[in-house]
């Protein structure tokens, strides 16, 4: 066969697999479709499918193929973290800014903790570190990765519990926009390379004067001309940031976080979200799952992932009663913001595969990491369904927004999720 039948073959595969287990085994209660692909990318990996079948694994997924693959799964996940920058609620976080600061801040800063800690452990053993990974950007990512909170995957649960567009998803918004800002300022940081300093001052620089000037245009064209505009600014900004040593992924999200949402129609954001998971986002799970290695041994990665999803939910839980005490929540409503928000799966495989491309973390690592997400997302809507029934008034309830002074004016943040009030 050629290369590109192959090529069609596998994207029967990756888009027939993960669908029908999903449908046939009724798996919608626990998790959206795009877990279930996440999972159906790491049965096709050479651990599982290129274990047990390895010359039907060779044959489909050959070299060619996969660099085929790659090039789609590259412009999906960064169509598809463009989007999540555009999407971040920052001038409802500005209005609410003491409640959210405090709730936002113990939410990403105890489960970092815990996975320091934990990732200080990994590096007393051999094969968790990354050939170019130093002791101390190792122990900042895995740390950072347990305190991920997915924001894309915890809107589509949301809108399944139906509490999306309730006080308690709007509240939720906002804690995970701003620690998702956290998230990519610390993976800077992480990947910052003092080889090239210069070349990253330079794209930064560069990167404040042309984001002034994208957003003057866009804000000036009509509205059937700006996605074009954003495609196009895309691919600059994930050259320029791989350019300057950081990742094409940093760079797509600084794309997209600069874009005001309501340039942008809310039924046209939502369709083109999910058509970006639907059409394209599968290929990155798929090729996510061609790079897990079970070659430490399935059993150590197996307790890695248990520890790393351990930390990183008693982290959340922990972080978000230290919040409601704080602030006084009502009984119950601490445990529910905790579990909403330890929802791991997709921005937290996005963060790893970085940390993977630059080789701070090893396969193995990854591995567990990618397991780690996929179980905390698995357990969200079990959890928290039977909650809410017991917590109708905190569904229901509103913070109180603190008064802004005349003599304050409110920052030109993004005007996020508009129509969800």
């Amino acid at each position: 066969m050629s290369t590109t039948e192959i090529f069609f073959i596998a994207l029967f595969i990756i888009f027939t697999f993960p669908y029908l287990v999903w449908r046939l085994g009724s798996l919608d209660y626990y998790a959206p479709l795009v877990v279930v692909q996440i999972i159906g990318g790491i049965l096709l990996g050479p651990g599982i499918l290129g274990h047990a079948f390895p010359d039907i694994y060779s044959f489909i997924f050959n070299k060619q193929v996969i660099q085929s693959l790659n090039g789609l799964a590259w412009w999906g996940v960064s169509c598809f973290v463009m989007l999540a920058g555009i999407e971040m609620d920052l001038r409802q976080a500005w209005i609410n800014r003491r409640e959210s600061t405090i709730t936002a801040g113990f939410a990403l800063g105890t489960p970092l903790l815990f996975g320091c800690i934990a990732a200080l452990g990994f590096l007393q053993f051999p094969g968790w570190l990354g050939a170019e990974g130093r002791p101390w950007q190792f122990i900042l990512g895995v740390g950072m990765a347990c305190a991920v909170t997915a924001l894309p995957i915890l809107v589509l649960l949301m809108e399944k519990l139906e509490i999306l567009r309730q006080p308690i998803g709007q509240r939720i918004l906002r804690y995970a926009s701003l620690d998702d800002i956290a998230i990519w300022g610390v993976l800077s940081v992480v990947l910052m390379d003092w080889d090239r300093l210069g070349k990253q001052g330079a794209f930064l620089a560069g990167y404040a004067v042309c984001a002034y000037l994208i957003r003057k245009l866009i804000a000036w064209l009509p509205p059937q001309d700006r996605w074009y505009i954003l495609f196009i600014w895309l691919p600059l900004c994930a050259f320029f940031a791989d350019w300057s040593g950081l990742h094409f992924m940093v760079g797509s999200f600084l794309a997209g976080v600069v874009i005001d949402h309501h340039w942008f129609e809310q039924k046209q954001m939502d369709l083109m979200r999910n058509h970006v998971l639907m059409v394209v986002m599968p290929v990155f799970f798929l090729s996510t799952g061609l790079r897990t290695n079970w070659q430490l041994g399935g059993t150590v990665v197996l307790l890695g992932a248990a520890v790393l999803l351990f930390v990183s939910v008693a982290g959340k839980l922990i972080g978000l009663r230290m919040a409601g005490w704080a602030l006084k929540w009502e009984k119950g409503e601490a445990s529910l913001i905790g579990w909403l928000l330890q929802t791991k799966a997709l921005i937290e495989i996005i963060f790893a595969n970085v940390l993977l491309d630059k080789h701070i973390i090893t396969d193995e690592t990854f591995t567990a990491l990618l397991l780690m997400a996929v179980s905390s997302t698995m357990l969200t809507i079990p959890v928290v369904n039977p909650m809410l029934k017991r917590l109708k008034s905190v569904i229901f309830k509103t913070v109180k927004s603190e008064p802004v002074h005349a003599s304050e004016p409110l920052p030109d943040f993004t005007n996020k999720h508009k129509k969800m009030g």
